[in-house]
């Protein structure tokens, strides 16, 4: 049996001047320069019905018309695919399975459309599927969105990677300056003695080279030396008043 894809312009907006807009840009990308356009489609076989999907709240999705003839739309024209070998009773069979997996509410503009359906109504029943520029607007949509989809995930990881390794350098830093710091136990860098650059320079005075803590005996000979300086001064002062006075 003979297997015919009808082909319409996408006319079914609410506007005049949106559809005439639709149809030129039709012509201008299909008829002018072979691209392709906005266009519904539907196959044909085994009588003068068409079937075709859409979109609805619940149900399947798939439904039929007269071939040619549907109002929604405007007809533009039908392609021969070839001819099925399937017969009417196996070609209702495969209209059931098609519309238990094709409920209305999984319709989507880009990647499940009529199109898309009329593709697969193709493929089952053994014939070559629609030409390329049906459904060209579509495949190019659907395109761009999973490579803005991909970009935005790359993106995000990037951010993530960024994050990370900005978290690792702070730790190594962070590492660096505390193994600088923290010199011996008991440092004065975790005492409380002021700003941090006056704790490395008084830390730094005081391992300065030939300082060492003062023994006790040295501390107490020290103690002696000033005494006896001390006991010169006094005895040096009355000497030299009754010298002044003699003269």
């Amino acid at each position: 049996m003979e297997v015919i894809l009808h082909v319409y312009d996408v006319t079914n907006g609410a506007s005049d001047k949106t559809n005439n807009t639709i149809v030129q840009i039709n012509k201008i990308f299909k008829d002018g320069i072979g691209l392709g356009g906005i266009f519904h489609s539907a196959v044909q076989v085994y009588g003068d019905d068409e079937w075709s999907f859409g979109y609805c709240e619940q149900g399947t999705g798939v439904f039929s018309c007269p071939s040619g003839k549907n109002p929604m739309y405007t007809y533009r024209e039908s392609i021969k695919l070839g001819t099925t070998a399937f017969s009417i009773f196996k070609v209702n069979q495969i209209l059931r399975e098609l519309s238990r997996e094709w409920p209305g509410h999984s319709y989507d503009l880009l990647s499940k459309n009529c199109n898309h359906f009329c593709d697969e109504f193709c493929e089952r029943l053994g014939v070559p599927k629609l030409p390329g520029w049906v459904n060209r607007f579509a495949h190019a949509g659907d395109t761009a969105a999973e490579i803005a989809g991909n970009t935005a995930y790359r993106l995000r990881q990037a951010k993530t990677e960024i994050v990370a390794a900005s978290k690792v350098a702070y730790r190594f830093l962070a590492g660096v300056a505390s193994n600088n710091s923290i010199v011996t136990p008991g440092s004065p860098v975790n005492s409380p003695r002021g700003s941090p650059r006056f704790q490395a320079t008084w830390f730094k005075n005081l391992i300065s080279s030939g300082s060492k803590p003062s023994t006790s005996s040295e501390l107490g000979n020290r103690d002696e030396e000033v005494m006896r300086e001390r006991k010169q001064q006094e005895a040096e002062i009355p000497r030299t008043e009754s010298s002044r006075y003699a003269i």
